[in-house]
């Protein structure tokens, strides 16, 4: 029987060209911890382990949703080990997933997005990735990407090469956010294929922009992720009435379902504003 380790790797080999990058770093970071925690070889592993595991998740106060993905994780793992024959039953198979609240996205008002805006000002490469994310609705992993030969311009686009589960599609951008941009490249002293780049001229890291938003959360009092924004961009096209299908596209969410839930945001800013207007 194969190790942990050359199983894992073959798992996530065969299924490169599937998995995004942020599908491969979410698996690795939930499948890894498992193992750690058990420390049996995936072979040993019964339903009674994954329970356990599951367990312990919930103790350490881990929510729902994320103990939802990482079952997914292993659930995606097992399912291949079956498939390639290297197990007899699959243990994730009779473990249930644990049920998600359905709550509405986290999301800042205009007050709080100014305010973030303000914040950053003075540093011309976060004022532009701030305006890029919230403009454009990009997740982390896909601003990281963006090269400069991809953004169109003159008709305000960008090519995004490879989204969640490697789909290409456009996205938009606006004045505002070419003049964010425009200032921080005329200052940039390193030449760089990538939009935004570190010293030695490399994309950003994922790491470095997760501890400069943790950054900004501590300093604005309220909290505020790349995910964040990206949730505020839709939030606000939602509350000015753009059309679900326009949203999902910008998105590239392959379920129109997955976007519904801003029009739900929407319906509940228009009840908030209601209630001002009639005390």
């Amino acid at each position: 029987m194969k190790t942990n380790v050359e199983m894992l790797y073959q798992f996530f080999t065969d299924n490169e060209a599937r998995f995004s990058d942020e599908t491969k770093r979410s698996y690795q970071l939930s499948i890894n911890q498992f193992f750690s925690f058990l420390n049996l070889n995936y072979g040993e592993i019964k339903a009674l382990h994954i329970r356990a595991w599951l367990s312990e998740l919930g103790e350490q106060g881990l929510k729902q949703r994320s103990i939802h993905l990482k079952l997914a994780a292993l659930k995606s793992f097992y399912r291949y080990c079956l498939e390639e024959n290297q197990i007899k039953k699959n243990p994730t198979l009779h473990v249930p997933s644990p049920k998600i609240e359905d709550s509405l996205p986290y999301y800042l008002d205009n007050r709080q997005l100014a305010e973030l805006k303000e914040h950053v000002k003075q540093n011309v490469r976060e004022r532009a990735l701030v305006e890029m994310l919230y403009t454009t609705g990009v997740r982390i992993s896909e601003v990281l990407n963006i090269r400069l030969e991809d953004i169109k311009w003159d008709t305000k686009q960008i090519w995004i090469r490879k989204g969640k589960g490697n789909k290409e599609r456009f996205v938009l951008f606006t004045t505002e956010c070419v003049e964010r941009v425009n200032e921080y490249l005329s200052k940039r002293e390193v030449e760089s294929k990538f939009l935004f780049t570190n010293p030695k001229g490399g994309p950003l890291s994922r790491v470095y922009i997760e501890q400069i938003f943790r950054e900004y959360s501590q300093a604005l009092d309220f909290r505020v992720t790349p995910h964040t924004l990206r949730h505020t961009f839709a939030a606000h096209l939602a509350e000015k009435e753009m059309p679900q299908s326009y949203i999902q596209e910008l998105l590239g969410h392959v379920n129109i379902n997955t976007t519904r839930i801003y029009t739900r945001l929407s319906e509940k800013a228009r009840k908030k504003q209601y209630d001002q207007y009639q005390i």
